[in-house]
């Protein structure tokens, strides 16, 4: 497998630290807020890229934090009138659920800021013995220029850079550069803990350098997030990593492209800013990672209706083709496979070899979900006339075995439920006017499920129900 590597700029063979063990650091949500479009965008293609590692054979052990005190999150607890703790929680769980919706496998630890205090007053600790922070009135910054390579992941030179995105313009400290570790308390609703510097709180990018020493090693597989952190956020956790552990933070750096609303930058100013929350109204889940797979993630994708409308319908052909199977599985021939259907099956493998191809290379899921979309045209091709059960069930497991590494095709969705009900129980009508002979009844349901895109096809095996999209 290859993975572009942030780091250097190019497409590396992917090699793990110690063979079939993968160390992942993904940065996760900061809990003030229900999660956005654009933040599902690192959440699912890095699901993706576990899912992907884990079934070629290793084990990997996936990391995504929760930043549960932040300046933000001290804001919205004073806004709502609760502690900063109870903010946390609640959106910590609503995280829960709304990835749940989308098919995104927990991680093997999530960690949470407020958990691991302790360690990262140790790391700020050690940095300042190592003489790459200084504290100034209870706050504590790192000296970026000190550490020589700064810069060397965002590709900028120290003397071009301007204080980045939550560095605090102060003007004690001794370089603009400089950011912050340790915030010292500014007032009496804010959360802290007691520290060598007094009363205060971690800074944004030191808890995760401190999480991923923790819970994975001193050097990791692969940091990922989304482009917006490649600086300052992981320019800041390279530098303190590597100042304070004397080795590599991570061997390869993975980030994804930006989620653009109707081709503008998502902005609450623009009215343009839409919560996971909000589009599974209209969206089940499915067709949300859908749509975030169906472009490279590397790439800026656009999200608007009418993309996600098409998604929605690539999402209904596999999940047509899904149905079809598990319905011949059940209903189709008993007997062994024919000539041609066997020949049909070894045939199929192929797809399995094109999806690899396509997931090798650098986790090209748009890739990916062609090479399915071939797979179920061949399948259809070849059952039009009907299938054994034997077929079916081969054809079936080979489809759910690589839509299942994309983490779709794991739930229909209830609209796609109740609409097979609605269908089910149509052809059911239809059967029934057939036997008493009521055949203008059974024109007319004909005609209905032609105009849903549905056509009835009789079998040896009973109706089968063929969706033309």
């Amino acid at each position: 497998m290859k993975v572009y590597n942030t780091l250097t700029r190019q497409k590396e063979e992917f090699t793990p630290i110690d063979g079939r063990d993968v160390k992942i650091y993904v940065c996760g949500p900061t809990v003030y807020n229900y999660f956005h479009i654009g933040n599902a965008r690192p959440f699912v293609v890095f699901d993706t890229l576990r899912r992907y590692l884990e079934y070629r054979g290793n084990r990997v052990k996936f990391v995504q934090n929760f930043t549960d005190v932040d300046d933000k999150i001290i804001n919205k607890a004073r806004e709502e009138g609760v502690s900063a703790t109870e903010i946390g929680e609640k959106y910590i769980e609503a995280y829960y659920e709304d990835a749940a919706e989308l098919n995104i496998r927990r991680a093997s630890i999530h960690p949470r800021v407020t958990e691991n205090i302790d360690g990262i007053i140790n790391f700020v600790r050690t940095l300042e013995d190592k003489g790459y922070a200084y504290e100034v009135d209870g706050d504590v910054y790192f000296s970026t220029r000190k550490f020589a390579q700064y810069g060397k992941l965002s590709k900028q030179k120290v003397e071009d850079l301007e204080t980045g995105a939550r560095v605090d313009v102060d003007e004690r400290k001794q370089d603009p550069l400089d950011f912050a570790l340790w915030k010292k308390k500014k007032s009496d609703d804010e959360i802290a803990w007691s520290s060598p510097w007094g009363l205060g709180r971690p800074g944004w990018h030191i808890e995760c350098s401190a999480m991923s020493k923790r819970y994975l090693a001193d050097t990791i597989d692969i940091h990922a997030g989304g482009q917006d952190l490649t600086f300052p956020h992981h320019e800041n956790e390279i530098a303190q990593s590597e100042a304070a552990n004397g080795k590599p933070f991570a061997n390869y750096w993975m980030h994804n492209g930006y989620v653009t609303v109707d081709n503008e930058k998502m902005s609450k100013s623009k009215d343009n800013f839409f919560t996971v929350r909000e589009i599974l109204k209209d969206y089940d889940g499915e067709i949300v990672r859908f749509f975030l797979l169906a472009g490279h993630y590397r790439n800026p994708i656009n999200f608007s209706r009418e993309l996600m409308d098409q998604a929605e319908a690539g999402l209904s052909r596999m999940r047509n083709a899904k149905r079809t199977l598990e319905h011949l599985a059940e209903k189709g021939g008993d007997g062994a496979l024919t000539s041609g259907e066997r020949a049909s099956l070894t045939g199929l493998a192929a797809y399995r070899e094109r999806f690899v191809g396509a997931m090798d290379d650098d986790l090209n899921t748009a890739d990916a979900l062609s090479v399915l979309f071939g797979l179920i045209s061949e399948i259809n091709g070849a059952i039009k006339n009907g299938a054994s059960k034997a077929y079916a069930e081969g054809a079936l497991a080979l489809l759910t075995e690589l839509a299942h590494v994309l983490g779709l095709l794991e739930k229909d969705g209830a609209d796609a439920a109740e609409e097979d009900e609605a269908l089910r129980a149509l052809v059911e009508e239809r059967r029934k006017a057939r036997e008493t002979k009521d055949f203008a009844r059974a024109d007319e349901i004909r005609d209905i499920l032609k105009a849903k895109g549905v056509t009835l096809k009789d079998t040896p095996q009973g109706i089968q129900i063929i969706r033309d999209n």
